[in-house]
């Protein structure tokens, strides 16, 4: 699947793919097939780039266009 806000985020952020490949701990390779829906990406990277870019998961897999990141949960 492709998520066109994965490229746009990292752009608007001025990061190059290497800087977004190495915050995820992997090769620009791997991340470029992410980002141009060459392969799936995980759900631990989703949420990794969602807490980096300060926006929701939902609004990164553009199911949303409030980019609004939701609030922490309350420990017990």
């Amino acid at each position: 699947m492709y998520f066109q806000r994965l490229e746009d985020l990292r752009v608007d952020h001025d990061k190059s793919q290497i800087e977004i490949a190495s915050y995820l701990n992997m090769n620009r390779n791997v991340y470029w097939r992410y980002e141009k829906g060459v392969r799936e990406i995980p759900a631990w990277a989703v949420i990794k780039l969602a807490d980096y870019y300060q926006v929701s998961t939902d609004y990164l897999l553009g199911r949303t266009d409030d980019s609004t990141p939701p609030k922490p949960a309350r420990g017990k």
